[in-house]
């Protein structure tokens, strides 16, 4: 990262923070520690605003991703990178939402199991562990920590996650909520003061959109429509997220549930205005940068004065922090309940509160092996959710379109095995892309494929099994 300087009023702005943090970890009622209702889903009693604050936070997490997108492609970040995420949001909110809640189901693996069977809802844990790891937040808010203080990154790295998870350990979803909703106030106040501070340095957007290149004022950002295809896909993810399930399962109501995500699209929009603003002004500002993933700090060491520059900063890391909290709870709650209590009727609150610990320490080794924040994205986005997707969506949808058991489990496996596949063979051909793939086919169409093939083929037999009985009763009168 670019050199950087830091004020004392800064460093206790930072201060503030952390003890912000301590307190809202702290304060938290004991019943959270004997019922697992408590524990796992904040006794379903998330109102609007604390569900609002903590969806918004939990799905907005690659704080340094956004600029280095923002900064390279201007527009292109907010219709490749946002919209889509907001045409699926919309998607759950009218047909899932609603569904989820009615259900009040803990998670993703308690719905495959009352749909398709207990190993598909195995299988499923499995699948929605690796879909929530944490590891990309660990390592963003280890590299910030290591901008601000200096130090090895696997100390920041560490530090910032043990600093970030250990009072969930205590309070369970409640306590990840509160400290949602700080995390909420402080990254749209941060990157409010960002570009006021470009708007008076620049000029408003009509000045901005004057100097920027022309890729960067296009809708695809200079972006070809196969790459832009893929991430549309991705989006994807938004119907199977386990922090949206969770979250849904946890409101007061349907309705709180439904109207929530609607809320949360339109924050979700407000963010990506404020961030993409601030990407394409480090653009006309910083033109020859480095690494554009700097384009945050550099430009935050350009522009604002001490005390600014840290509240900015602690928007930074609680828009980071916020992701890695949510994603290692929901990590521990599939060790928890999902794997340790569905094999063997464990104490789910219990090894909740391991799993948080196993989930911390995975993401750390994760992060410090895995160092591409985007690449874990495209890896994992491609890899998991074509196999949770099928499976949940045909659950919450009428008998007769879900497939037989063995069809759905064929297609979990192949959904996910296939793509992984794919990203080795890649991998050992110089990279993850098309262009070094088999046949020129993206992993994840190779999953979606082939989970939709076994989908079809399962209902299809389903179909014919349950025609047997009418033909047979015919031949018969």
């Amino acid at each position: 990262m670019i050199s950087l300087h830091f004020a004392l009023a800064d460093y206790c702005v930072l201060a503030l923070y952390a003890l912000a943090l301590v307190f809202v970890g702290l304060r938290q009622r004991k019943v959270v520690s004997r019922e697992a209702s408590a524990f796992l889903v904040a006794g379903r009693g998330l109102t609007l605003p604390a569900f609002v604050a903590t969806l918004v936070t939990t799905w907005y997490g690659g704080i340094l991703g956004v600029g280095e997108l923002a900064y390279g492609s201007g527009l292109g970040a907010w219709t490749v990178f946002g919209l889509p995420y907001y045409v699926f949001a919309l998607v759950y909110a009218l047909w899932l939402a609603p569904k989820v809640r009615t259900a009040a189901r803990f998670t993703i693996p308690d719905t495959l199991e009352a749909a398709h069977g207990k190993p598909v809802a195995l299988l499923g844990a499995v699948l929605v562990f690796f879909l929530v790891a944490p590891a990309p937040y660990a390592l963003m808010t280890g590299t910030l920590l290591q901008a601000i203080f200096g130090g090895p990154l696997w100390l920041c790295v560490t530090l910032g996650t043990l600093l970030s998870v250990v009072f969930v350990v205590r309070g369970g979803l409640e306590t990840d909520v509160r400290t949602n909703i700080v995390q909420f106030l402080l990254m749209f106040f941060g990157f409010g003061l960002l570009v006021a501070f470009c708007f008076a340095k620049v000029g408003g957007l009509p000045t901005l959109a004057a100097q920027l290149p022309a890729t960067h004022k296009s809708l695809s950002g200079g972006n070809a429509l196969p790459y832009i295809l893929v991430w549309y896909c991705i989006a994807l993810w938004t119907l199977a997220d386990p922090g949206f399930h969770q979250r849904c399962s946890a409101a007061e109501s349907p309705k709180v549930a439904q109207r929530g995500i609607l809320v949360s699209i339109v924050c979700w929009a407000l963010f990506d205005f404020l961030t993409v603003s601030a990407g394409c002004y480090a653009r006309v500002l910083l033109p020859h940068l480095e690494k554009p993933i700097d384009a945050y700090p550099a430009l935050a060491e350009a522009l604002l004065p001490p005390l600014i520059k840290g509240i900015f900063w602690v928007g930074m890391l609680a828009t980071v922090m916020s992701t890695l909290i949510s994603y290692t709870f929901l990590a521990a709650t599939t060790i928890g309940r999902d794997l340790a209590w569905r094999a063997w009727k464990a104490d789910q609150v219990l090894w909740t509160r391991v799993g948080v610990g196993i989930a911390a320490l995975l993401a750390i080794a994760a992060a410090l092996a895995l160092p591409s924040v985007v690449g874990l994205w495209l890896a994992i986005g491609s890899a998991f959710v074509p196999g949770l997707l099928v499976p949940l969506l045909t659950a919450y949808a009428p008998t007769k379109w879900r497939a037989r058991p063995a069809f759905t489990l064929a297609g979990m496996v192949l959904g996910t095995g296939l793509p992984l596949v794919w990203m080795v063979i890649g991998q050992s051909r110089g990279a993850m892309d098309a262009a070094h793939y088999p046949f020129g086919i993206e992993a994840i169409y190779v999953g979606l494929g082939a989970s939709l093939l076994c989908w079809v083929l399962g209902l299809k037999k389903e179909k014919a099994a349950g025609s047997c009985p009418q033909l047979l009763a015919t031949r018969e009168g």
